[in-house]
């Protein structure tokens, strides 16, 4: 694995972006209801999808190493809001699959050391930013 990923949004106006990482493209846009025009993923369901879609395969890698099939697997994540602020202060994930819920729990358990995207989020991120004039 590389020591870094990156990913890159051009503004596309309005609340419009067209986020890019590897040579694939997302579409980000804000529902009408507030502005935007429902053309794309909000932010906010990026994360969540970012979070879900990890978590999915961290289940999926240690089932395999158990060769354990997981039919149906899908995880849900669930972000809530922190009062009015603009923040989430709660994610919940939810994984269902056609197994015995036993069995479903433990792989769940096994599977959160392998979650990059939960990983990072519990144990807090620094950030830093930084600006720049197009070359």
């Amino acid at each position: 694995m590389s020591e870094s990923v990156s990913a890159t949004a051009v503004f596309g106006g309005g609340f419009k972006a067209a986020v890019t990482a590897r040579g694939h493209q997302v579409a980000v846009d804000e529902p009408d209801s507030v502005g935007g025009h429902d053309t794309g993923f909000m932010p906010t369901e990026l994360l969540c999808a970012a979070l879900a879609s990890c978590f999915t395969l961290a289940i999926g890698h240690v089932a395999r190493k158990r060769d354990i099939d997981v039919p149906g697997l899908e995880v849900e994540v669930v972000a809530t809001r922190a009062g009015r602020a603009l923040r989430y202060d709660r994610l919940t994930i939810e994984a269902r699959a056609g197994i015995d819920g036993e069995l479903l729990a433990d792989l769940v358990a096994k599977a959160e050391r392998f979650c990059w995207v939960s990983n990072t989020l519990s144990a807090g991120v620094s950030f830093e930013y930084r600006s720049r004039p197009l070359e």
